[in-house]
């Protein structure tokens, strides 16, 4: 028999790239139970290319969203998870886009692919088509890399200037992981919260407080997902929740299921390895791992 093997490694996109680019993932999962994984929220516009089988991916976590296959799926930022359906077994690569690189590598603002997710090739056209050939034929993680790195480098077109009251108010969310005032920050750069908020949805599809409520989770899901799991009210506290009941709220809105019902349903959960960002997750579980409940 087989063994169960997951397998996650992480790159930094080439310079001239990072400003568009956070990451790149590689990951290899064989022989683990198969299962629905609840692709979370966050920060980053993804895109992933298959290098075996197509995905099977929904835009919802069981509300009956339809089923649909990809060798290549480009997301913007969502404000719920996404359903991986897998058999188990799964090789592919993860590109993590900044809002500002829907412009440079898709040539749209973030806003137009919010709650979408797009096949690669009607973003990219023939370079997608060549992207997914050259990664399929590289032999290792920093061959496949060195490709990503290239072919993007060609799809980056000049980007129109974003406002730059809208770029510090989302660097200014990201750097506090979503705890502050939507209202302050709209103060300190001399707009009102509803003129702020109106620019910055135009832009990257979700208003702040949106975002501010998916950077929070985001945090509570990486701690959520360590090898060793803080406690639920623990991972409340340390993710700026006003208590428990309140990450219960958002995790549940956020996945679709409790956090409890989350652990016990995720076949796949991080192992400390640089998965956390990954589509399908690194550590097979059949047990909630969690020292409460929630």
């Amino acid at each position: 028999m087989e063994d169960h093997t997951a397998t996650g490694i992480s790159a930094r996109p080439a310079p001239a790239l990072r400003a568009y680019v956070d990451s790149y993932v590689g990951f290899d999962l064989r022989a683990l139970p198969a299962g629905v994984h609840c692709g979370p929220p966050g920060r980053a516009l993804t895109a992933v290319i298959s290098l075996s089988d197509p995905l099977e991916v929904a835009a919802g976590v069981d509300d009956g969203s339809p089923v649909d296959r990809f060798g290549g799926v480009a997301g913007g930022l969502m404000c719920r998870s996404v359903a991986i359906h897998h058999d188990g077994r799964q090789r592919g690569v993860q590109i993590a886009l900044t809002p500002l690189g829907a412009r440079a590598v898709y040539g749209m603002p973030a806003a137009e692919l919010a709650h979408r997710l797009v096949p690669l090739d009607e973003l990219l056209g023939a370079l997608a088509v060549e992207l997914v050939d050259r990664l399929r034929s590289a032999r290792t993680w920093a061959a496949r890399f060195a490709v990503l790195d290239a072919l993007l480098l060609r799809a980056v077109r000049p980007v129109r200037r974003v406002r730059p009251e809208v770029a510090e108010a989302w660097r200014r969310l990201v750097a506090a992981r979503g705890c502050v005032q939507v209202g302050a920050v709209a103060a300190e750069l001399g707009w009102s919260r509803r003129y702020l908020t109106e620019r910055f949805r135009g832009e990257v599809g979700l208003s702040p407080k949106t975002v501010a409520r998916v950077l929070r989770f985001e945090h509570a899901h990486e701690l959520a997902a360590a090898r060793d799991p803080l406690p639920w009210g623990e991972v409340a506290a340390v993710a700026g929740y006003a208590d428990q009941a309140h990450l219960v709220r958002d995790w549940s809105e956020f996945t679709g299921r409790s956090p409890t019902a989350w652990r016990r349903g995720e076949v796949l959960l991080g192992a400390g390895q640089p998965t956390a960002a990954l589509p399908i997750s690194s550590r097979p579980s059949d047990r909630p791992r969690g020292r409460s409940s929630a």
